[in-house]
């Protein structure tokens, strides 16, 4: 029993698995982000689960996407072989004298993919089933696309090993077989090997999957094996550097919807290039890697401050060759952009599409609504769209032509403008159509991460340098780019427009006005995009007259007024204020200094602020002419916040606690917060505001959609039929009894 213990201790297969533990650790951080997010651990609130088990392609979960997803994880694991092979074949020297070394290499390296593997279908199948409500054929079908794919690029890269193989022997024959020629070249008592630095092996599969004891091999030189195993490195080296070609020719064709790979896929090329690069690294620079990484960081950044690089994202349409006129930040400008006399007119101008919204009322004093949406990716962009729908449609059309202002952040405001640009088209459609039809909930529920992670791997990383136009200035096309474009796509192209294209519309009144918000990353202030100028909202309103207080917004098209900010996509305006971090990149202003914009809700996740702070400017105005005043918030998360508490179950959660409590209790602190602006200005406008909210609440706490820019169809429907929870149905008779 003693001997068979020690014979499978020291088999290779089992002495290469904890090889993988002691040599080049930070190569199996790949597998436990992998094994992670398999187990629902690792960006859990963020869905990234789904992605591996239900794979997207062409807008569709099929096999083909399965297949991809197959093939991708195939391209991570021959990665891992050829980059632990060329690390470790020096302590594995009895492959040298043995036919496909590589071959046998993969097959006795195959402990910790295998375990990988059954894991995935393990978890697969319940999460299909429970969550993506699959059926066990179409469950079937998902495992049978993966082996397939898995499969097929084993085969393609095995053929490819084999015929480097022929080519290698076809080199080493004539040496081997010159007796007199290998004793001078190769003769171990001039070169013996390394005493110690090998690896100790007793038994190892064939290429036949048969146990054999591993050759003595310390009657050769070291000179000799090294240059058996450089050989096979370098057909190994070879097939990493066509991935990488491959990557870079995606890159450059990534606007075709078949490059388009499932975002699982992307995620596991992703991870085979980051350990390929590694393992370069490690190989080529041995300890002179981390000064090497450092000098390049350096370097990198010198190319950076100097404009040679840059790999920042701009807002498209705005001009940013006008570098003469690049606008000041800084307190002095700002605050010349709200003088007394310039938020008098801009509030002038307000009054008058106030006074336009009057007019297409019914009644001398109707009801006003202020249409807040909070972030959380498609998790609040299906609820808002859903709750906007039945609203309007149980109102019969009163909910839109009642609201003056949409405001708030990141997925709710993507289905909010989507609803608002449906309605402007119908105002001139023929016939028009109906805007509860479910198809457009649909639509805004449609995945957003497939491009936004190919573009990442493909186009971001190895091939940056694709431009395009919108009107005279070109950008480069990154993942900002494919978020746009598959929004566009997904909504049917009807926000492709520039700001100024519904100026008109919103200036009379026909449409309710936007407001798109993001957070400025200098200093946490808001940056403000509107058709309509908005100096009023720069400072709170008992600052408004104060030249010495600071504002704590910016007027986006007062600011930029020299760098045509009319001509802001709509796309991009949505964009900026949903920048997720690092899912999104920040997107850079032309301003001096320069500054960057990411998503609304680090400042304002709710939208509330903004409505607030317009309503107290017109407090006056709205005490006349309405006969109340509504806040309608539509969030994905409940409001009296005992949800997901920040609990201490291990030391480690005790260590770093001071330093994620405040991350954790953001959207909690906003709440608070926006309660109590709240409550002081409902003081002052007496029994006239009213604020009401829809709220999402998962029918199980513990299996709530994730705040992602993809849905489950379990979590689609459970966000959908949030709506008829008791809450939202008082909710609901309640807006009801307001707008009678």
């Amino acid at each position: 029993m003693k001997q068979l213990l020690n014979n499978i201790f020291y088999s290779f297969p089992v002495q290469l698995f904890v090889l993988h533990f002691r040599k080049f650790q930070v190569l199996l951080v790949f597998w436990y982000l992998l094994g992670s997010t398999i187990n629902s651990g690792f960006m859990k609130t963020f869905g990234a689960d789904a992605l591996f088990f239900a794979p997207e392609y062409l807008g569709k979960v099929d096999m083909l996407a399965a297949v991809i997803v197959g093939i991708a994880l195939g391209v991570f694991i021959m990665s891992w072989n050829v980059t632990t092979f060329i690390l470790h074949s020096k302590r594995c020297k009895f492959l040298a004298t043995t036919s496909k070394p590589f071959f046998k290499y993969c097959i006795n390296n195959a402990v910790l993919p295998l375990l990988f593997i059954v894991f995935y279908f393990i978890k697969l199948i319940p999460f299909n089933k429970n969550k993506e409500l699959m059926s066990a054929g179409e469950i079937t079908v998902i495992a049978v696309g993966l082996l397939v794919g898995f499969i097929l690029l084993l085969a393609v890269s095995f053929i490819y090993f084999f015929q480097a193989e022929k080519t290698i022997l076809r080199s080493v024959v004539p040496i081997v077989s010159n007796p007199q020629h290998f004793k001078e070249e190769y003769n171990p008592a001039t070169n013996p090997q390394q005493e110690g630095f090998g690896m100790k092996v007793g038994y190892y599969f064939t290429g036949r999957f048969r146990l054999r004891k591993a050759r003595n091999v310390s009657h050769y030189s070291q000179d000799f094996l090294d240059m058996i195993f450089k050989r096979h490195h370098f057909s190994a080296i070879t097939s990493i550097v066509l991935a990488f070609v491959f990557l870079a020719v995606v890159g450059f064709f990534l606007d075709d919807k078949f490059f388009q790979v499932p975002a699982a896929a992307s995620i596991f090329i992703f991870f085979a290039v980051m350990t390929a690069v590694i393992g370069a690294l490690t190989y080529f620079l041995q300890s002179w890697s981390l000064p090497f990484i450092i000098v390049l960081v350096f370097f990198i950044d010198i190319l950076y401050n100097n404009d040679i690089i840059d790999p920042r994202n701009k807002a498209y349409g705005l001009n940013y060759t006008n570098k003469t006129e690049r606008p000041l930040y800084n307190k002095q400008a700002l605050q010349q952009l709200c003088t007394p006399d310039k938020t008098a007119a801009d509030k002038a101008n307000m009054l008058t599409i106030l006074e336009n919204w009057k007019q297409k009322q019914t009644v001398p004093k109707p009801v006003m609504i202020f249409i807040n949406v909070s972030g959380g990716g498609l998790r609040s962009g299906t609820f808002v769209m859903n709750t906007l729908q039945k609203l309007d449609s149980i109102t019969k059309g009163r909910l839109m032509q009642h609201t003056m202002l949409i405001s708030g952040a990141s997925g709710g405001m993507l289905a909010a403008t989507y609803y608002r640009e449906l309605y402007r088209a119908n105002l001139t459609a023929n016939p028009p159509v109906s805007l509860s039809h479910p198809g457009f909930t649909d639509n805004i529920a449609q995945d957003l991460l497939n491009p936004i992670f190919s573009s990442m791997i493909a186009r971001d990383m190895f091939s940056p340098a694709q431009k395009f136009t919108v009107g005279n200035f070109k950008y480069v096309k990154d993942r900002g780019y494919a978020f746009e474009q598959k929004l566009n796509d997904n909504t049917g192209g009807i926000l492709n427009h520039q700001i100024k294209d519904f100026a008109a519309d919103e200036k009379t009144a026909k449409v309710p006005l936007m407001i798109f918000n993001s957070t400025i990353s200098r200093d946490g202030r808001q940056m403000i995009v509107s058709s309509q100028p908005l100096s009023f909202l720069m400072k709170p309103f008992l600052y408004a007259t104060d030249t010495a207080a600071s504002p704590d917004a910016v007027d986006f098209a007062a600011f930029f007024a020299k760098q045509d900010p009319g001509n802001l996509r709509l796309l991009t305006a949505l964009r900026m204020n949903a920048t997720f971090p690092y899912v999104l990149p920040n997107v850079w202003l032309p301003t001096q200094p320069v500054i960057d914009v990411m998503d609304a809700g680090l400042r304002d996740n709710f939208g509330q602020e903004t409505s607030l702070r317009f309503i107290e400017n017109f407090k006056d105005w709205l005490q006349q002419n309405t006969g109340g005043v509504i806040v309608l918030q539509l969030r994905d998360r409940r409001n009296d916040n005992w949800q997901q508490p920040f609990e201490s179950n291990s030391i480690t959660d005790v260590l770093v606690k001071p330093a994620t409590m405040l991350q954790h209790n953001w959207y909690k602190l906003q709440d608070f917060s926006e309660t109590n602006q709240y409550s002081y200005l409902h003081d002052g406008l007496d029994t006239l505001l009213h604020r009401i909210s829809f709220m999402y609440v998962p029918k199980k706490e513990d299996k709530g959609a994730a705040l992602n820019f993809h849905l489950t169809a379990q979590e689609k429907k459970d966000v959908m039929e949030s709506f008829d929870n008791s809450y939202n149905q008082a909710a609901l008779k309640k807006v009801l009894e307001l707008l009678k």
